[in-house]
């Protein structure tokens, strides 16, 4: 059957429970679109901007078959909606992203053997199940590394990092509780991220690629526009179109590397959905993520992504909002950004802000400035501390 174009008046379901999701309904109804979210929190701010919530955990097949049916299409704003989920809904409804770019990625060893497939640079890894298998294969892993379970989204706690052989000991309380990836630690000097939206006919729209900086195993600024060599542009866009070409997905999508001093690229993850280094595109770009993922999904045109302005975004946590509110006074060059969840829930993340400025440089000396986020006891993150989804 022929795909046909969404108009306004369409309605589009949402899925997920992060941050994306308030900022998606809000590009989706300005497009003219029905919103229906779904999510197990009534008080979730998708829930609030949208035009009807959908209340239900992710194991209800039929709150999700009623929330399906009632869409023209679905769109998971988050990698971490399960694959399985994605295919019990796309028997009701559309759903473009599809649920083969979530099962490939929410297993690292499914990840890492789609990457091998086409000779793309990875971190050396091995299978782990016992112990005696992280002493076999240290040898040519080395060190330091990192033990992580093969299934994404435990966090920090199923993770360890081992820096010598006397901290092999410390996964003992781990390694019976699943199958793990023994990973080298790439000693990397940035991390990238190049934001593409793929079309349903295959065409790859790119946004400018974006240097990330991680603290506390968070993401705490994207910076656009920064000084890279032609060379290593070229290679990412390569890297970048050969990875996006063979998912079969329709959307918005992320690809994650680490470079090497050397100029050395590794992929680091493929995030099949939306993510945070794209909110910098919100004033960088003459589109935003939120918008051109819409476009993508409902069979609009999309326009040629041109850079508009140096930016920065930096993300906001809870001790950040009293010292802001000088800022919030002074600059008029800040734009602020705020996810207005309730009040009863502490988010580690309330929202994020832009910086505009003539340079990126800019930018970033005005944002040091203010000593606001002068502790970098955490940047580099050293291979001495665990680490999450958002690192190595």
């Amino acid at each position: 059957m022929e795909e046909k174009a969404l108009f306004p008046g369409s309605t589009i379901g949402i899925i997920g429970e992060s941050s994306n999701g308030i900022m998606l309904a809000e590009a989706a109804k300005k497009m003219g679109f029905k919103v229906i979210a779904y999510n197990s929190d009534e008080a979730a701010p998708t829930m609030q901007e949208a035009d009807l919530g959908v209340v239900g955990s992710l194991h209800s097949k039929a709150k999700l078959q009623d929330f399906a049916e009632r869409c023209d299409l679905v769109t998971y704003e988050s990698d971490k909606v399960s694959s399985d989920v994605i295919e019990a809904i796309g028997q009701y409804t559309k759903v473009p992203q599809g649920s083969e770019p979530l099962e490939i990625t929410q297993d690292r060893l499914l990840e890492r053997a789609f990457l091998e497939q086409m000779n793309i640079n990875i971190a050396p890894y091995a299978t782990i199940v016992s112990l005696d298998d992280i002493y076999q294969a240290i040898g040519s892993i080395g060190y330091p590394c990192v033990l992580k379970p093969i299934q994404k989204g435990f966090g920090r706690k199923r993770q360890q990092v081992i820096n010598r052989q006397s901290d092999i000991a410390k996964c003992a309380d781990i390694i019976d509780l699943g199958t793990y990836v023994l990973e080298a630690w790439i000693p990397y000097e940035k991390e990238l991220s190049v934001i593409i939206g793929k079309e349903f006919d295959g065409k790859l729209n790119f946004f400018p690629i974006v240097e990330n900086i991680y603290r506390d195993h968070h993401l705490f600024q994207s910076i656009t526009k920064s000084q890279l060599e032609a060379d290593v542009q070229a290679e990412v866009h390569r890297i970048a179109t050969e990875i996006a070409t063979q998912l079969d997905y329709v959307g918005v999508l992320e690809i994650a590397f680490f470079l090497t001093k050397s100029g050395s690229l590794y992929v680091k993850r493929i995030v099949p959905a939306l993510h945070k280094a794209g909110f910098v595109f919100e004033k960088a770009t003459n589109i935003s993520m939120f918008e051109l993922h819409l476009r993508a999904l409902s069979r609009m045109p999309i326009p040629q992504v041109r850079f508009v302005q140096p930016t920065v975004m930096v993300a906001i946590k809870n001790e950040d909002l009293e010292p802001l509110r000088t800022q919030w006074v002074l600059k008029d060059n800040w734009v602020y950004r705020f996810y207005r969840y309730p009040q009863t829930k502490r988010m580690v993340n309330p929202g994020y802000l832009l910086v505009l400025a003539e340079t990126t440089t800019a930018a970033i000396h005005q944002i040091e400035a203010t000593n606001i986020w002068s502790d970098t006891s955490s940047e580099g993150e050293e291979p001495n501390e665990t680490v999450d989804e958002d690192t190595q």
